[in-house]
């Protein structure tokens, strides 16, 4: 027998158990989950706080291009800031008075407008009168049945008295939004500036300077072009349903304006309350009908025509993504946050062109073939 027979042989390594690597990779998901869970538990509990913050902060990334154009031609910033928010305070004072008259009135007789909405559609489908005898029935049974016993009305949880519980609340965030809407563009580029002073090499610097001017300008230019279609919108809808005689039709369109803001959701609102209305101002359903097909029209032009147009297809985005961020936002932050979904998509899929790791993140929320045309526009 030789030395070499007496060798080992190289010990070979083998591969750690299946069991194994799932073991390890599970307490790194669960750090993911438990991440998740405290974000959305933390966006919702402070929501009164984080919502005026977040527009406020929107806006600014879309009125910054405005207060930066000025500045170079000598404007003081603080002098652009403050007609900026004065513009925007007037904008939301006008709008408000146009709804508050007819709103309010809604809102006050609003059990009678659902009565004769039910007596009109009752009249015409079995249907729909057996789903109201069931809740009168429902009704009837929540009562007492004695003769003897006076009945009380309590009016305390209309519609006006929680309206007038929540403006209070609503106005003090939207108030703290124009103040610090207004320190943040009279701040200038104080901002970016700390921004480059932080990060430590000049590639990095570069990036972080282009990434938040894209975001400015895909912002603004999103934003802007999307309140000029609802204006138009806006009167489209209020000048053809003046025509065929429906009721306050300035104040369908600023409604249409307003509601246009929120993809789906809000032109199916819209629908809904002109139909409404039509219902119960016209005799029968064929103007309720008309009305609905008019807004219907309209919204299906502006959609899939006037949208797609003058919107690039880079700053389009995957609808079903769209309709998930706008249903979560509005769950967690109610109606501003359907508002504030879309330009947060934005500026995630923005920021996610900009770094390479993200790049899939990216052309996930984009619209089909969008990769494909930036693509092709970057090339040679």
């Amino acid at each position: 027998m030789t030395d070499m027979d007496t060798i080992p042989a190289p010990a070979t390594e083998t591969p750690p158990p299946a069991n194994d690597v799932v073991a390890k990779q599970l307490p790194r998901w669960a750090l993911i989950g438990l991440f998740l869970y405290a974000s959305v538990f933390t966006l919702s509990y402070a929501k009164d706080f984080l919502v005026p913050i977040v527009l406020a902060y929107l806006l600014a990334m879309v009125f910054g291009p405005i207060r930066r154009f000025f500045d170079r031609r000598g404007v003081p910033s603080a002098l652009t800031s403050l007609v900026i928010v004065l513009v925007l305070l007037v904008g939301f004072l006008s709008l408000l008075g146009a709804l508050a008259v007819p709103v309010s009135g809604w809102m006050e007789r609003a059990p009678q407008i659902q009565h004769d909405i039910q007596s009109k559609l009752s009249s015409i489908s079995q249907t729909f009168s057996g789903v109201f005898d069931a809740a009168s029935r429902l009704s009837e049974l929540t009562t007492s049945h004695s003769a003897g016993v006076q009945q009380v009305e309590v009016n305390d949880t209309s519609y006006i008295a929680n309206a007038a519980l929540f403006a209070p609340a609503a106005m003090a965030q939207f108030v703290f939004t124009l103040i610090l809407l207004l320190f943040l563009l009279a701040s200038g580029d104080m901002f970016y500036e700390k921004l480059v002073n932080v990060l430590p090499t000049f590639g990095d610097k570069k990036r972080a300077m282009r990434i938040a001017h894209d975001i400015e300008r895909k912002l603004s230019r999103y934003l802007l072009t999307i309140t000029l279609i609802n204006a138009g919108f806006g009167v489209a809808v209020a000048v053809l349903l003046w025509a065929v005689g429906m009721p306050s039709p300035i104040v369908f369109g600023v409604l249409a304006f307003l509601l246009n803001y929120v993809p789906y959701l809000g032109a199916l609102a819209g629908i809904v309350v002109s139909m409404s209305v039509a219902l119960v101002s016209f005799d029968g359903l064929r103007w309720s009908v008309v009305v609905g097909a008019i807004y219907v029209g309209l919204a299906t032009v502006e959609g899939q025509l006037i949208t797609p147009y003058f919107v690039g297809r880079s700053l389009r985005l995957n609808t079903v993504v769209v309709f998930i961020a706008v249903s979560f936002w509005a769950w967690l932050w109610s109606a501003v946050g359907m508002l504030v979904a879309v330009p947060l998509l934005v500026a995630i899929n923005t920021f996610c062109e900009h770094i390479d790791g993200l790049s899939g993140l990216g052309k996930f929320l984009s619209e089909r073939y969008s990769e494909q045309e930036i693509e092709e526009g970057a090339g040679p």
